[in-house]
């Protein structure tokens, strides 16, 4: 789940990240540390206005729980946002719930790597 959501951003592929995250996804942005929901993320890469250069996870750990699964790892990405582009190297926490049988990706953190 944690490299399909991975490999949709860089294809920027919208209708397959539409059905990975939960109608209720949110994501606390490793750039700026804002909160976006799953429209304004989709609505971004949807507009290429946000593209995924490169992505390269490392370190991955995943825990499960019943209906619940949470990922966290390491990750050294390029983004470009409109005509700028950033390379950032961060720590993050995913997690997936199982809903009507489905597991989706309902929350999203980035903490960027200082010194790094």
């Amino acid at each position: 789940m944690d490299k399909n959501f991975f490999n949709a951003l860089l294809a920027g592929d919208v209708s397959l990240l539409s059905r990975l995250l939960s109608d209720d996804f949110v994501l606390i942005d490793v750039m700026s540390g804002a909160e976006n929901t799953k429209q304004a993320m989709l609505d971004g890469i949807g507009s290429r206005e946000v593209r995924f250069e490169s992505i390269r996870p490392s370190c991955v750990r995943v825990r499960s729980y019943e209906r619940t699964a949470v990922v966290t790892g390491r990750t050294h990405m390029t983004i470009s946002i409109g005509d700028a582009q950033f390379e950032t190297k961060s720590r993050y926490t995913h997690v997936f719930v199982e809903q009507a049988g489905v597991l989706k990706f309902v929350s999203a953190q980035g903490t960027p790597i200082a010194g790094e």
